[in-house]
């Protein structure tokens, strides 16, 4: 301040605005001296340039420091803080409701698989039992339950083939179509379906139980199939490909990693739907040249598991 009022008591003032051009445009100069005076002249300049100098320092000093208080009395603790913390904050809520979700929905499969399980094993036991009574051993009762068995699993997922596009995705879309958005807690509607197909599972196995023969045979081994494929589809549907609970090594076995990936191409809608069954999932999406789309799918899920 005391060199901008030194340099203003000076006879050449103009000079000094005229080297602060950012404040004033330059005027033109004049000469203020005759030729004789030339030496003087030059001396005056340079003290003159040095004023100028010196007050260019000092207003540029002054600019820059004022410029420096209008940002530092920005706040920037509040606007910094909130993309940071609230963000993490509900990513760890979403995380713990989804273990959460998780573990509720793994002590209902273990419990349900243990129970059909372990019922399943000690019906057939005893029928085959009660049925050996006397020394007897009905083997053609026998070859007909098992063959049932096994064709009633296989027969499962034509039916469950052609009940999801002739049903769930026509006149029960408005239960399945709660499977195709994001769940809200652990269970959803589409799991009612699981309870329809049980009912007639268990009215075979619970017939076939209770009397003896060849028909009552058979029952029992389609319910004991319809029991299976239950089973099967909850863990590789359920925990594989939806992950609703852990699946421990059923993940690393290509072929089920195979049909994990044509399912999830049906909830993609890549190829309208297709496919609608599960384990012979990926021969539908061959069957509409998927191939390529299936190999993407399954390599991805591989990059997955392996970072996870």
């Amino acid at each position: 301040m005391a060199v901008g009022l030194f340099a203003a008591t000076t006879p050449t003032a103009f000079r000094l605005i005229q080297s602060s051009s950012y404040l004033l445009p330059k005027p033109n100069p004049t000469v203020f001296f005759p030729p004789s005076r030339q030496k003087n002249t030059t001396l005056l300049h340079r003290t003159r340039r040095k004023l100028c100098f010196t007050v260019y320092v000092v207003l540029e000093d002054q600019k820059r420091s004022s410029t420096e208080v209008d940002t530092s009395e920005i706040p920037q603790e509040s606007s910094s803080e909130i993309p940071i913390v609230i963000p993490s904050l509900r990513g760890a809520e979403r995380l713990a409701k989804k273990k959460s979700e998780r573990f509720t929905y793994l002590v209902a499969a273990v419990m349900s698989s243990f129970g059909i399980t372990s019922m399943a094993v000690m019906a057939v036991y005893y029928r085959f039992y009660w049925q050996m009574e006397g020394g007897n051993v009905p083997v053609s009762e026998m070859f007909g339950t098992f063959a049932l068995s096994v064709g009633a699993a296989v027969g499962m997922e034509f039916w469950a083939r052609w009940a999801h596009k002739a049903l769930w995705h026509a006149s029960l879309w408005h239960m399945h179509e709660s499977h195709h958005k994001p769940r809200e807690g652990p269970f959803e509607l589409n799991d009612v379906f699981a309870i329809i197909n049980a009912v007639p599972a268990i009215a075979l196995l619970n017939y076939g139980f209770f009397h003896k023969g060849y028909v009552p045979g058979l029952c029992f081994g389609a319910g004991l199939g319809i029991t299976v494929f239950g089973m099967a589809y909850m863990f590789v549907h359920d925990g594989l490909v939806h992950k609703r609970f852990p699946v421990g090594p059923i993940a690393n076995v290509p072929y089920f990693r195979k049909v994990a990936a044509a399912h999830q191409l049906h909830h993609s809608e890549k190829f309208k739907g297709v496919p609608y069954g599960l384990f012979l999932g990926p021969q539908e999406v061959e069957e509409v040249g998927g191939l390529e789309e299936l190999e993407k799918e399954i390599d991805r899920r591989i990059k997955a598991y392996k970072n996870s």
